[in-house]
């Protein structure tokens, strides 16, 4: 499944209000840090990741490690924020248009 533009635009909406849980610093994206997410995403089906200077990695290139690790959909990269996106399948509370 992809997110259509509707989709991210309704997303990013709700995203909005939202304040970052997780922050990739100088270790980058490892797969500790996948788990957590996806614990997190058991619960959450929208997500806010913050990138810290220190990372030394591109964003584009952390987004998509991230999303690719949790099986998640990449919604929006606004300066040094990711907004993720996992459906819930048992306990679904995003709608999507």
């Amino acid at each position: 499944m992809t997110l259509t533009g509707k989709q991210k635009r309704y997303l990013r909406k709700l995203a909005h209000d939202l304040k970052p849980v997780f922050q990739v610093g100088k270790l980058g994206v490892t797969e500790e840090f996948n788990e957590q997410i996806s614990d997190y995403f058991n619960s959450h089906e929208l997500l806010k990741i913050s990138i810290l200077q220190n990372c030394p990695y591109d964003k584009k290139e952390v987004a998509e490690k991230i999303a690719s690790g949790t099986n998640s959909h990449l919604v929006q990269i606004i300066g040094s924020i990711i907004v993720l996106y996992k459906e819930n399948k048992e306990e679904k509370t995003i709608q999507l248009p």
